[in-house]
């Protein structure tokens, strides 16, 4: 079951989603699978799309957009931004205490990003409990979750900045600081499949880097959805 909570969706025209329709590519056919490089290069930077069944439950951003430039806050204390994390690749995952969906995938989340914290990769697990900290401390204390990175969103901020429309609901941001996937729902965060899907990414180019980091990957599939359309703030 996922958690629905109502917000109103706005169209920016700097962000080139929309989120009730299809985006139709089509491949050509006849054309041979390029290197990760190459494709890169021809698509003007664009990242493939990770294939496999743990990705059919995510919707891709075409063509990636900018992740919001809203500020949220740190557990211990101060304020942060996806700026401070460009050069990695981040899980940002909405959830709070009284979702059960969320509180059940939370360990699994704990897992993956302790596996793929020394290969450029982060958790953001943005708790969208109105009472902060208070309410948030204490309730990771009492599921042993030491190792998660949490983060705040009381008043919702960046939950209206990514036009959330449930919980749970998380993004992959890539590298570059671009939202390039979405899942609406809990997944198994820490399973073969999802850590594959995630290493897709960490082998892509970043900021200041050369070119991917791993062997070429798969080209896209043949149609993707777009992501919930994202609202940078200005």
């Amino acid at each position: 079951m996922i958690v629905q909570f109502g917000v109103t969706e706005r169209t920016f025209a700097a962000v080139r989603l929309a989120a009730l329709a299809f985006v139709l590519w089509i491949p050509v056919a006849s054309a041979p699978i390029a290197s990760e490089q190459e494709r890169l290069a021809e698509s003007g930077g664009a990242p493939t799309v990770p294939e496999g069944p743990f990705a059919e439950d995510f919707t891709f951003s075409d063509p990636p957009v900018p992740a919001p430039s809203a500020v949220f806050q740190a557990l211990e204390g101060g304020e942060t931004s996806f700026a401070d994390f460009r050069g990695k690749v981040v899980l940002v995952n909405f959830w709070a205490t009284w979702c059960a969906p969320c509180v059940r995938e939370m360990p699994s989340l704990e897992r993956l990003h302790q596996a793929l914290a020394g290969e450029g990769f982060t958790v953001l697990a943005v708790s969208q409990d109105r009472g902060g900290a208070g309410v948030v401390a204490p309730f990771l204390a009492r599921l042993d979750l030491q190792r998660l990175p949490v983060y705040l969103d009381p008043k919702g901020k960046l939950a209206r900045a990514f036009a959330l429309k449930g919980l749970p609901t998380s993004f992959v941001i890539d590298r570059q600081g671009r939202v390039v996937a979405g899942l609406v729902g809990p997944a198994e965060w820490d399973s073969p499949q999802s850590l594959a899907f995630m290493r897709h990414y960490l082998g892509q180019a970043g900021p200041g880097q050369p070119g991917a980091e791993q062997a070429p990957a798969a080209m896209p599939q043949d149609t993707r959805q777009p992501l919930p359309q994202t609202n940078t703030p200005g």
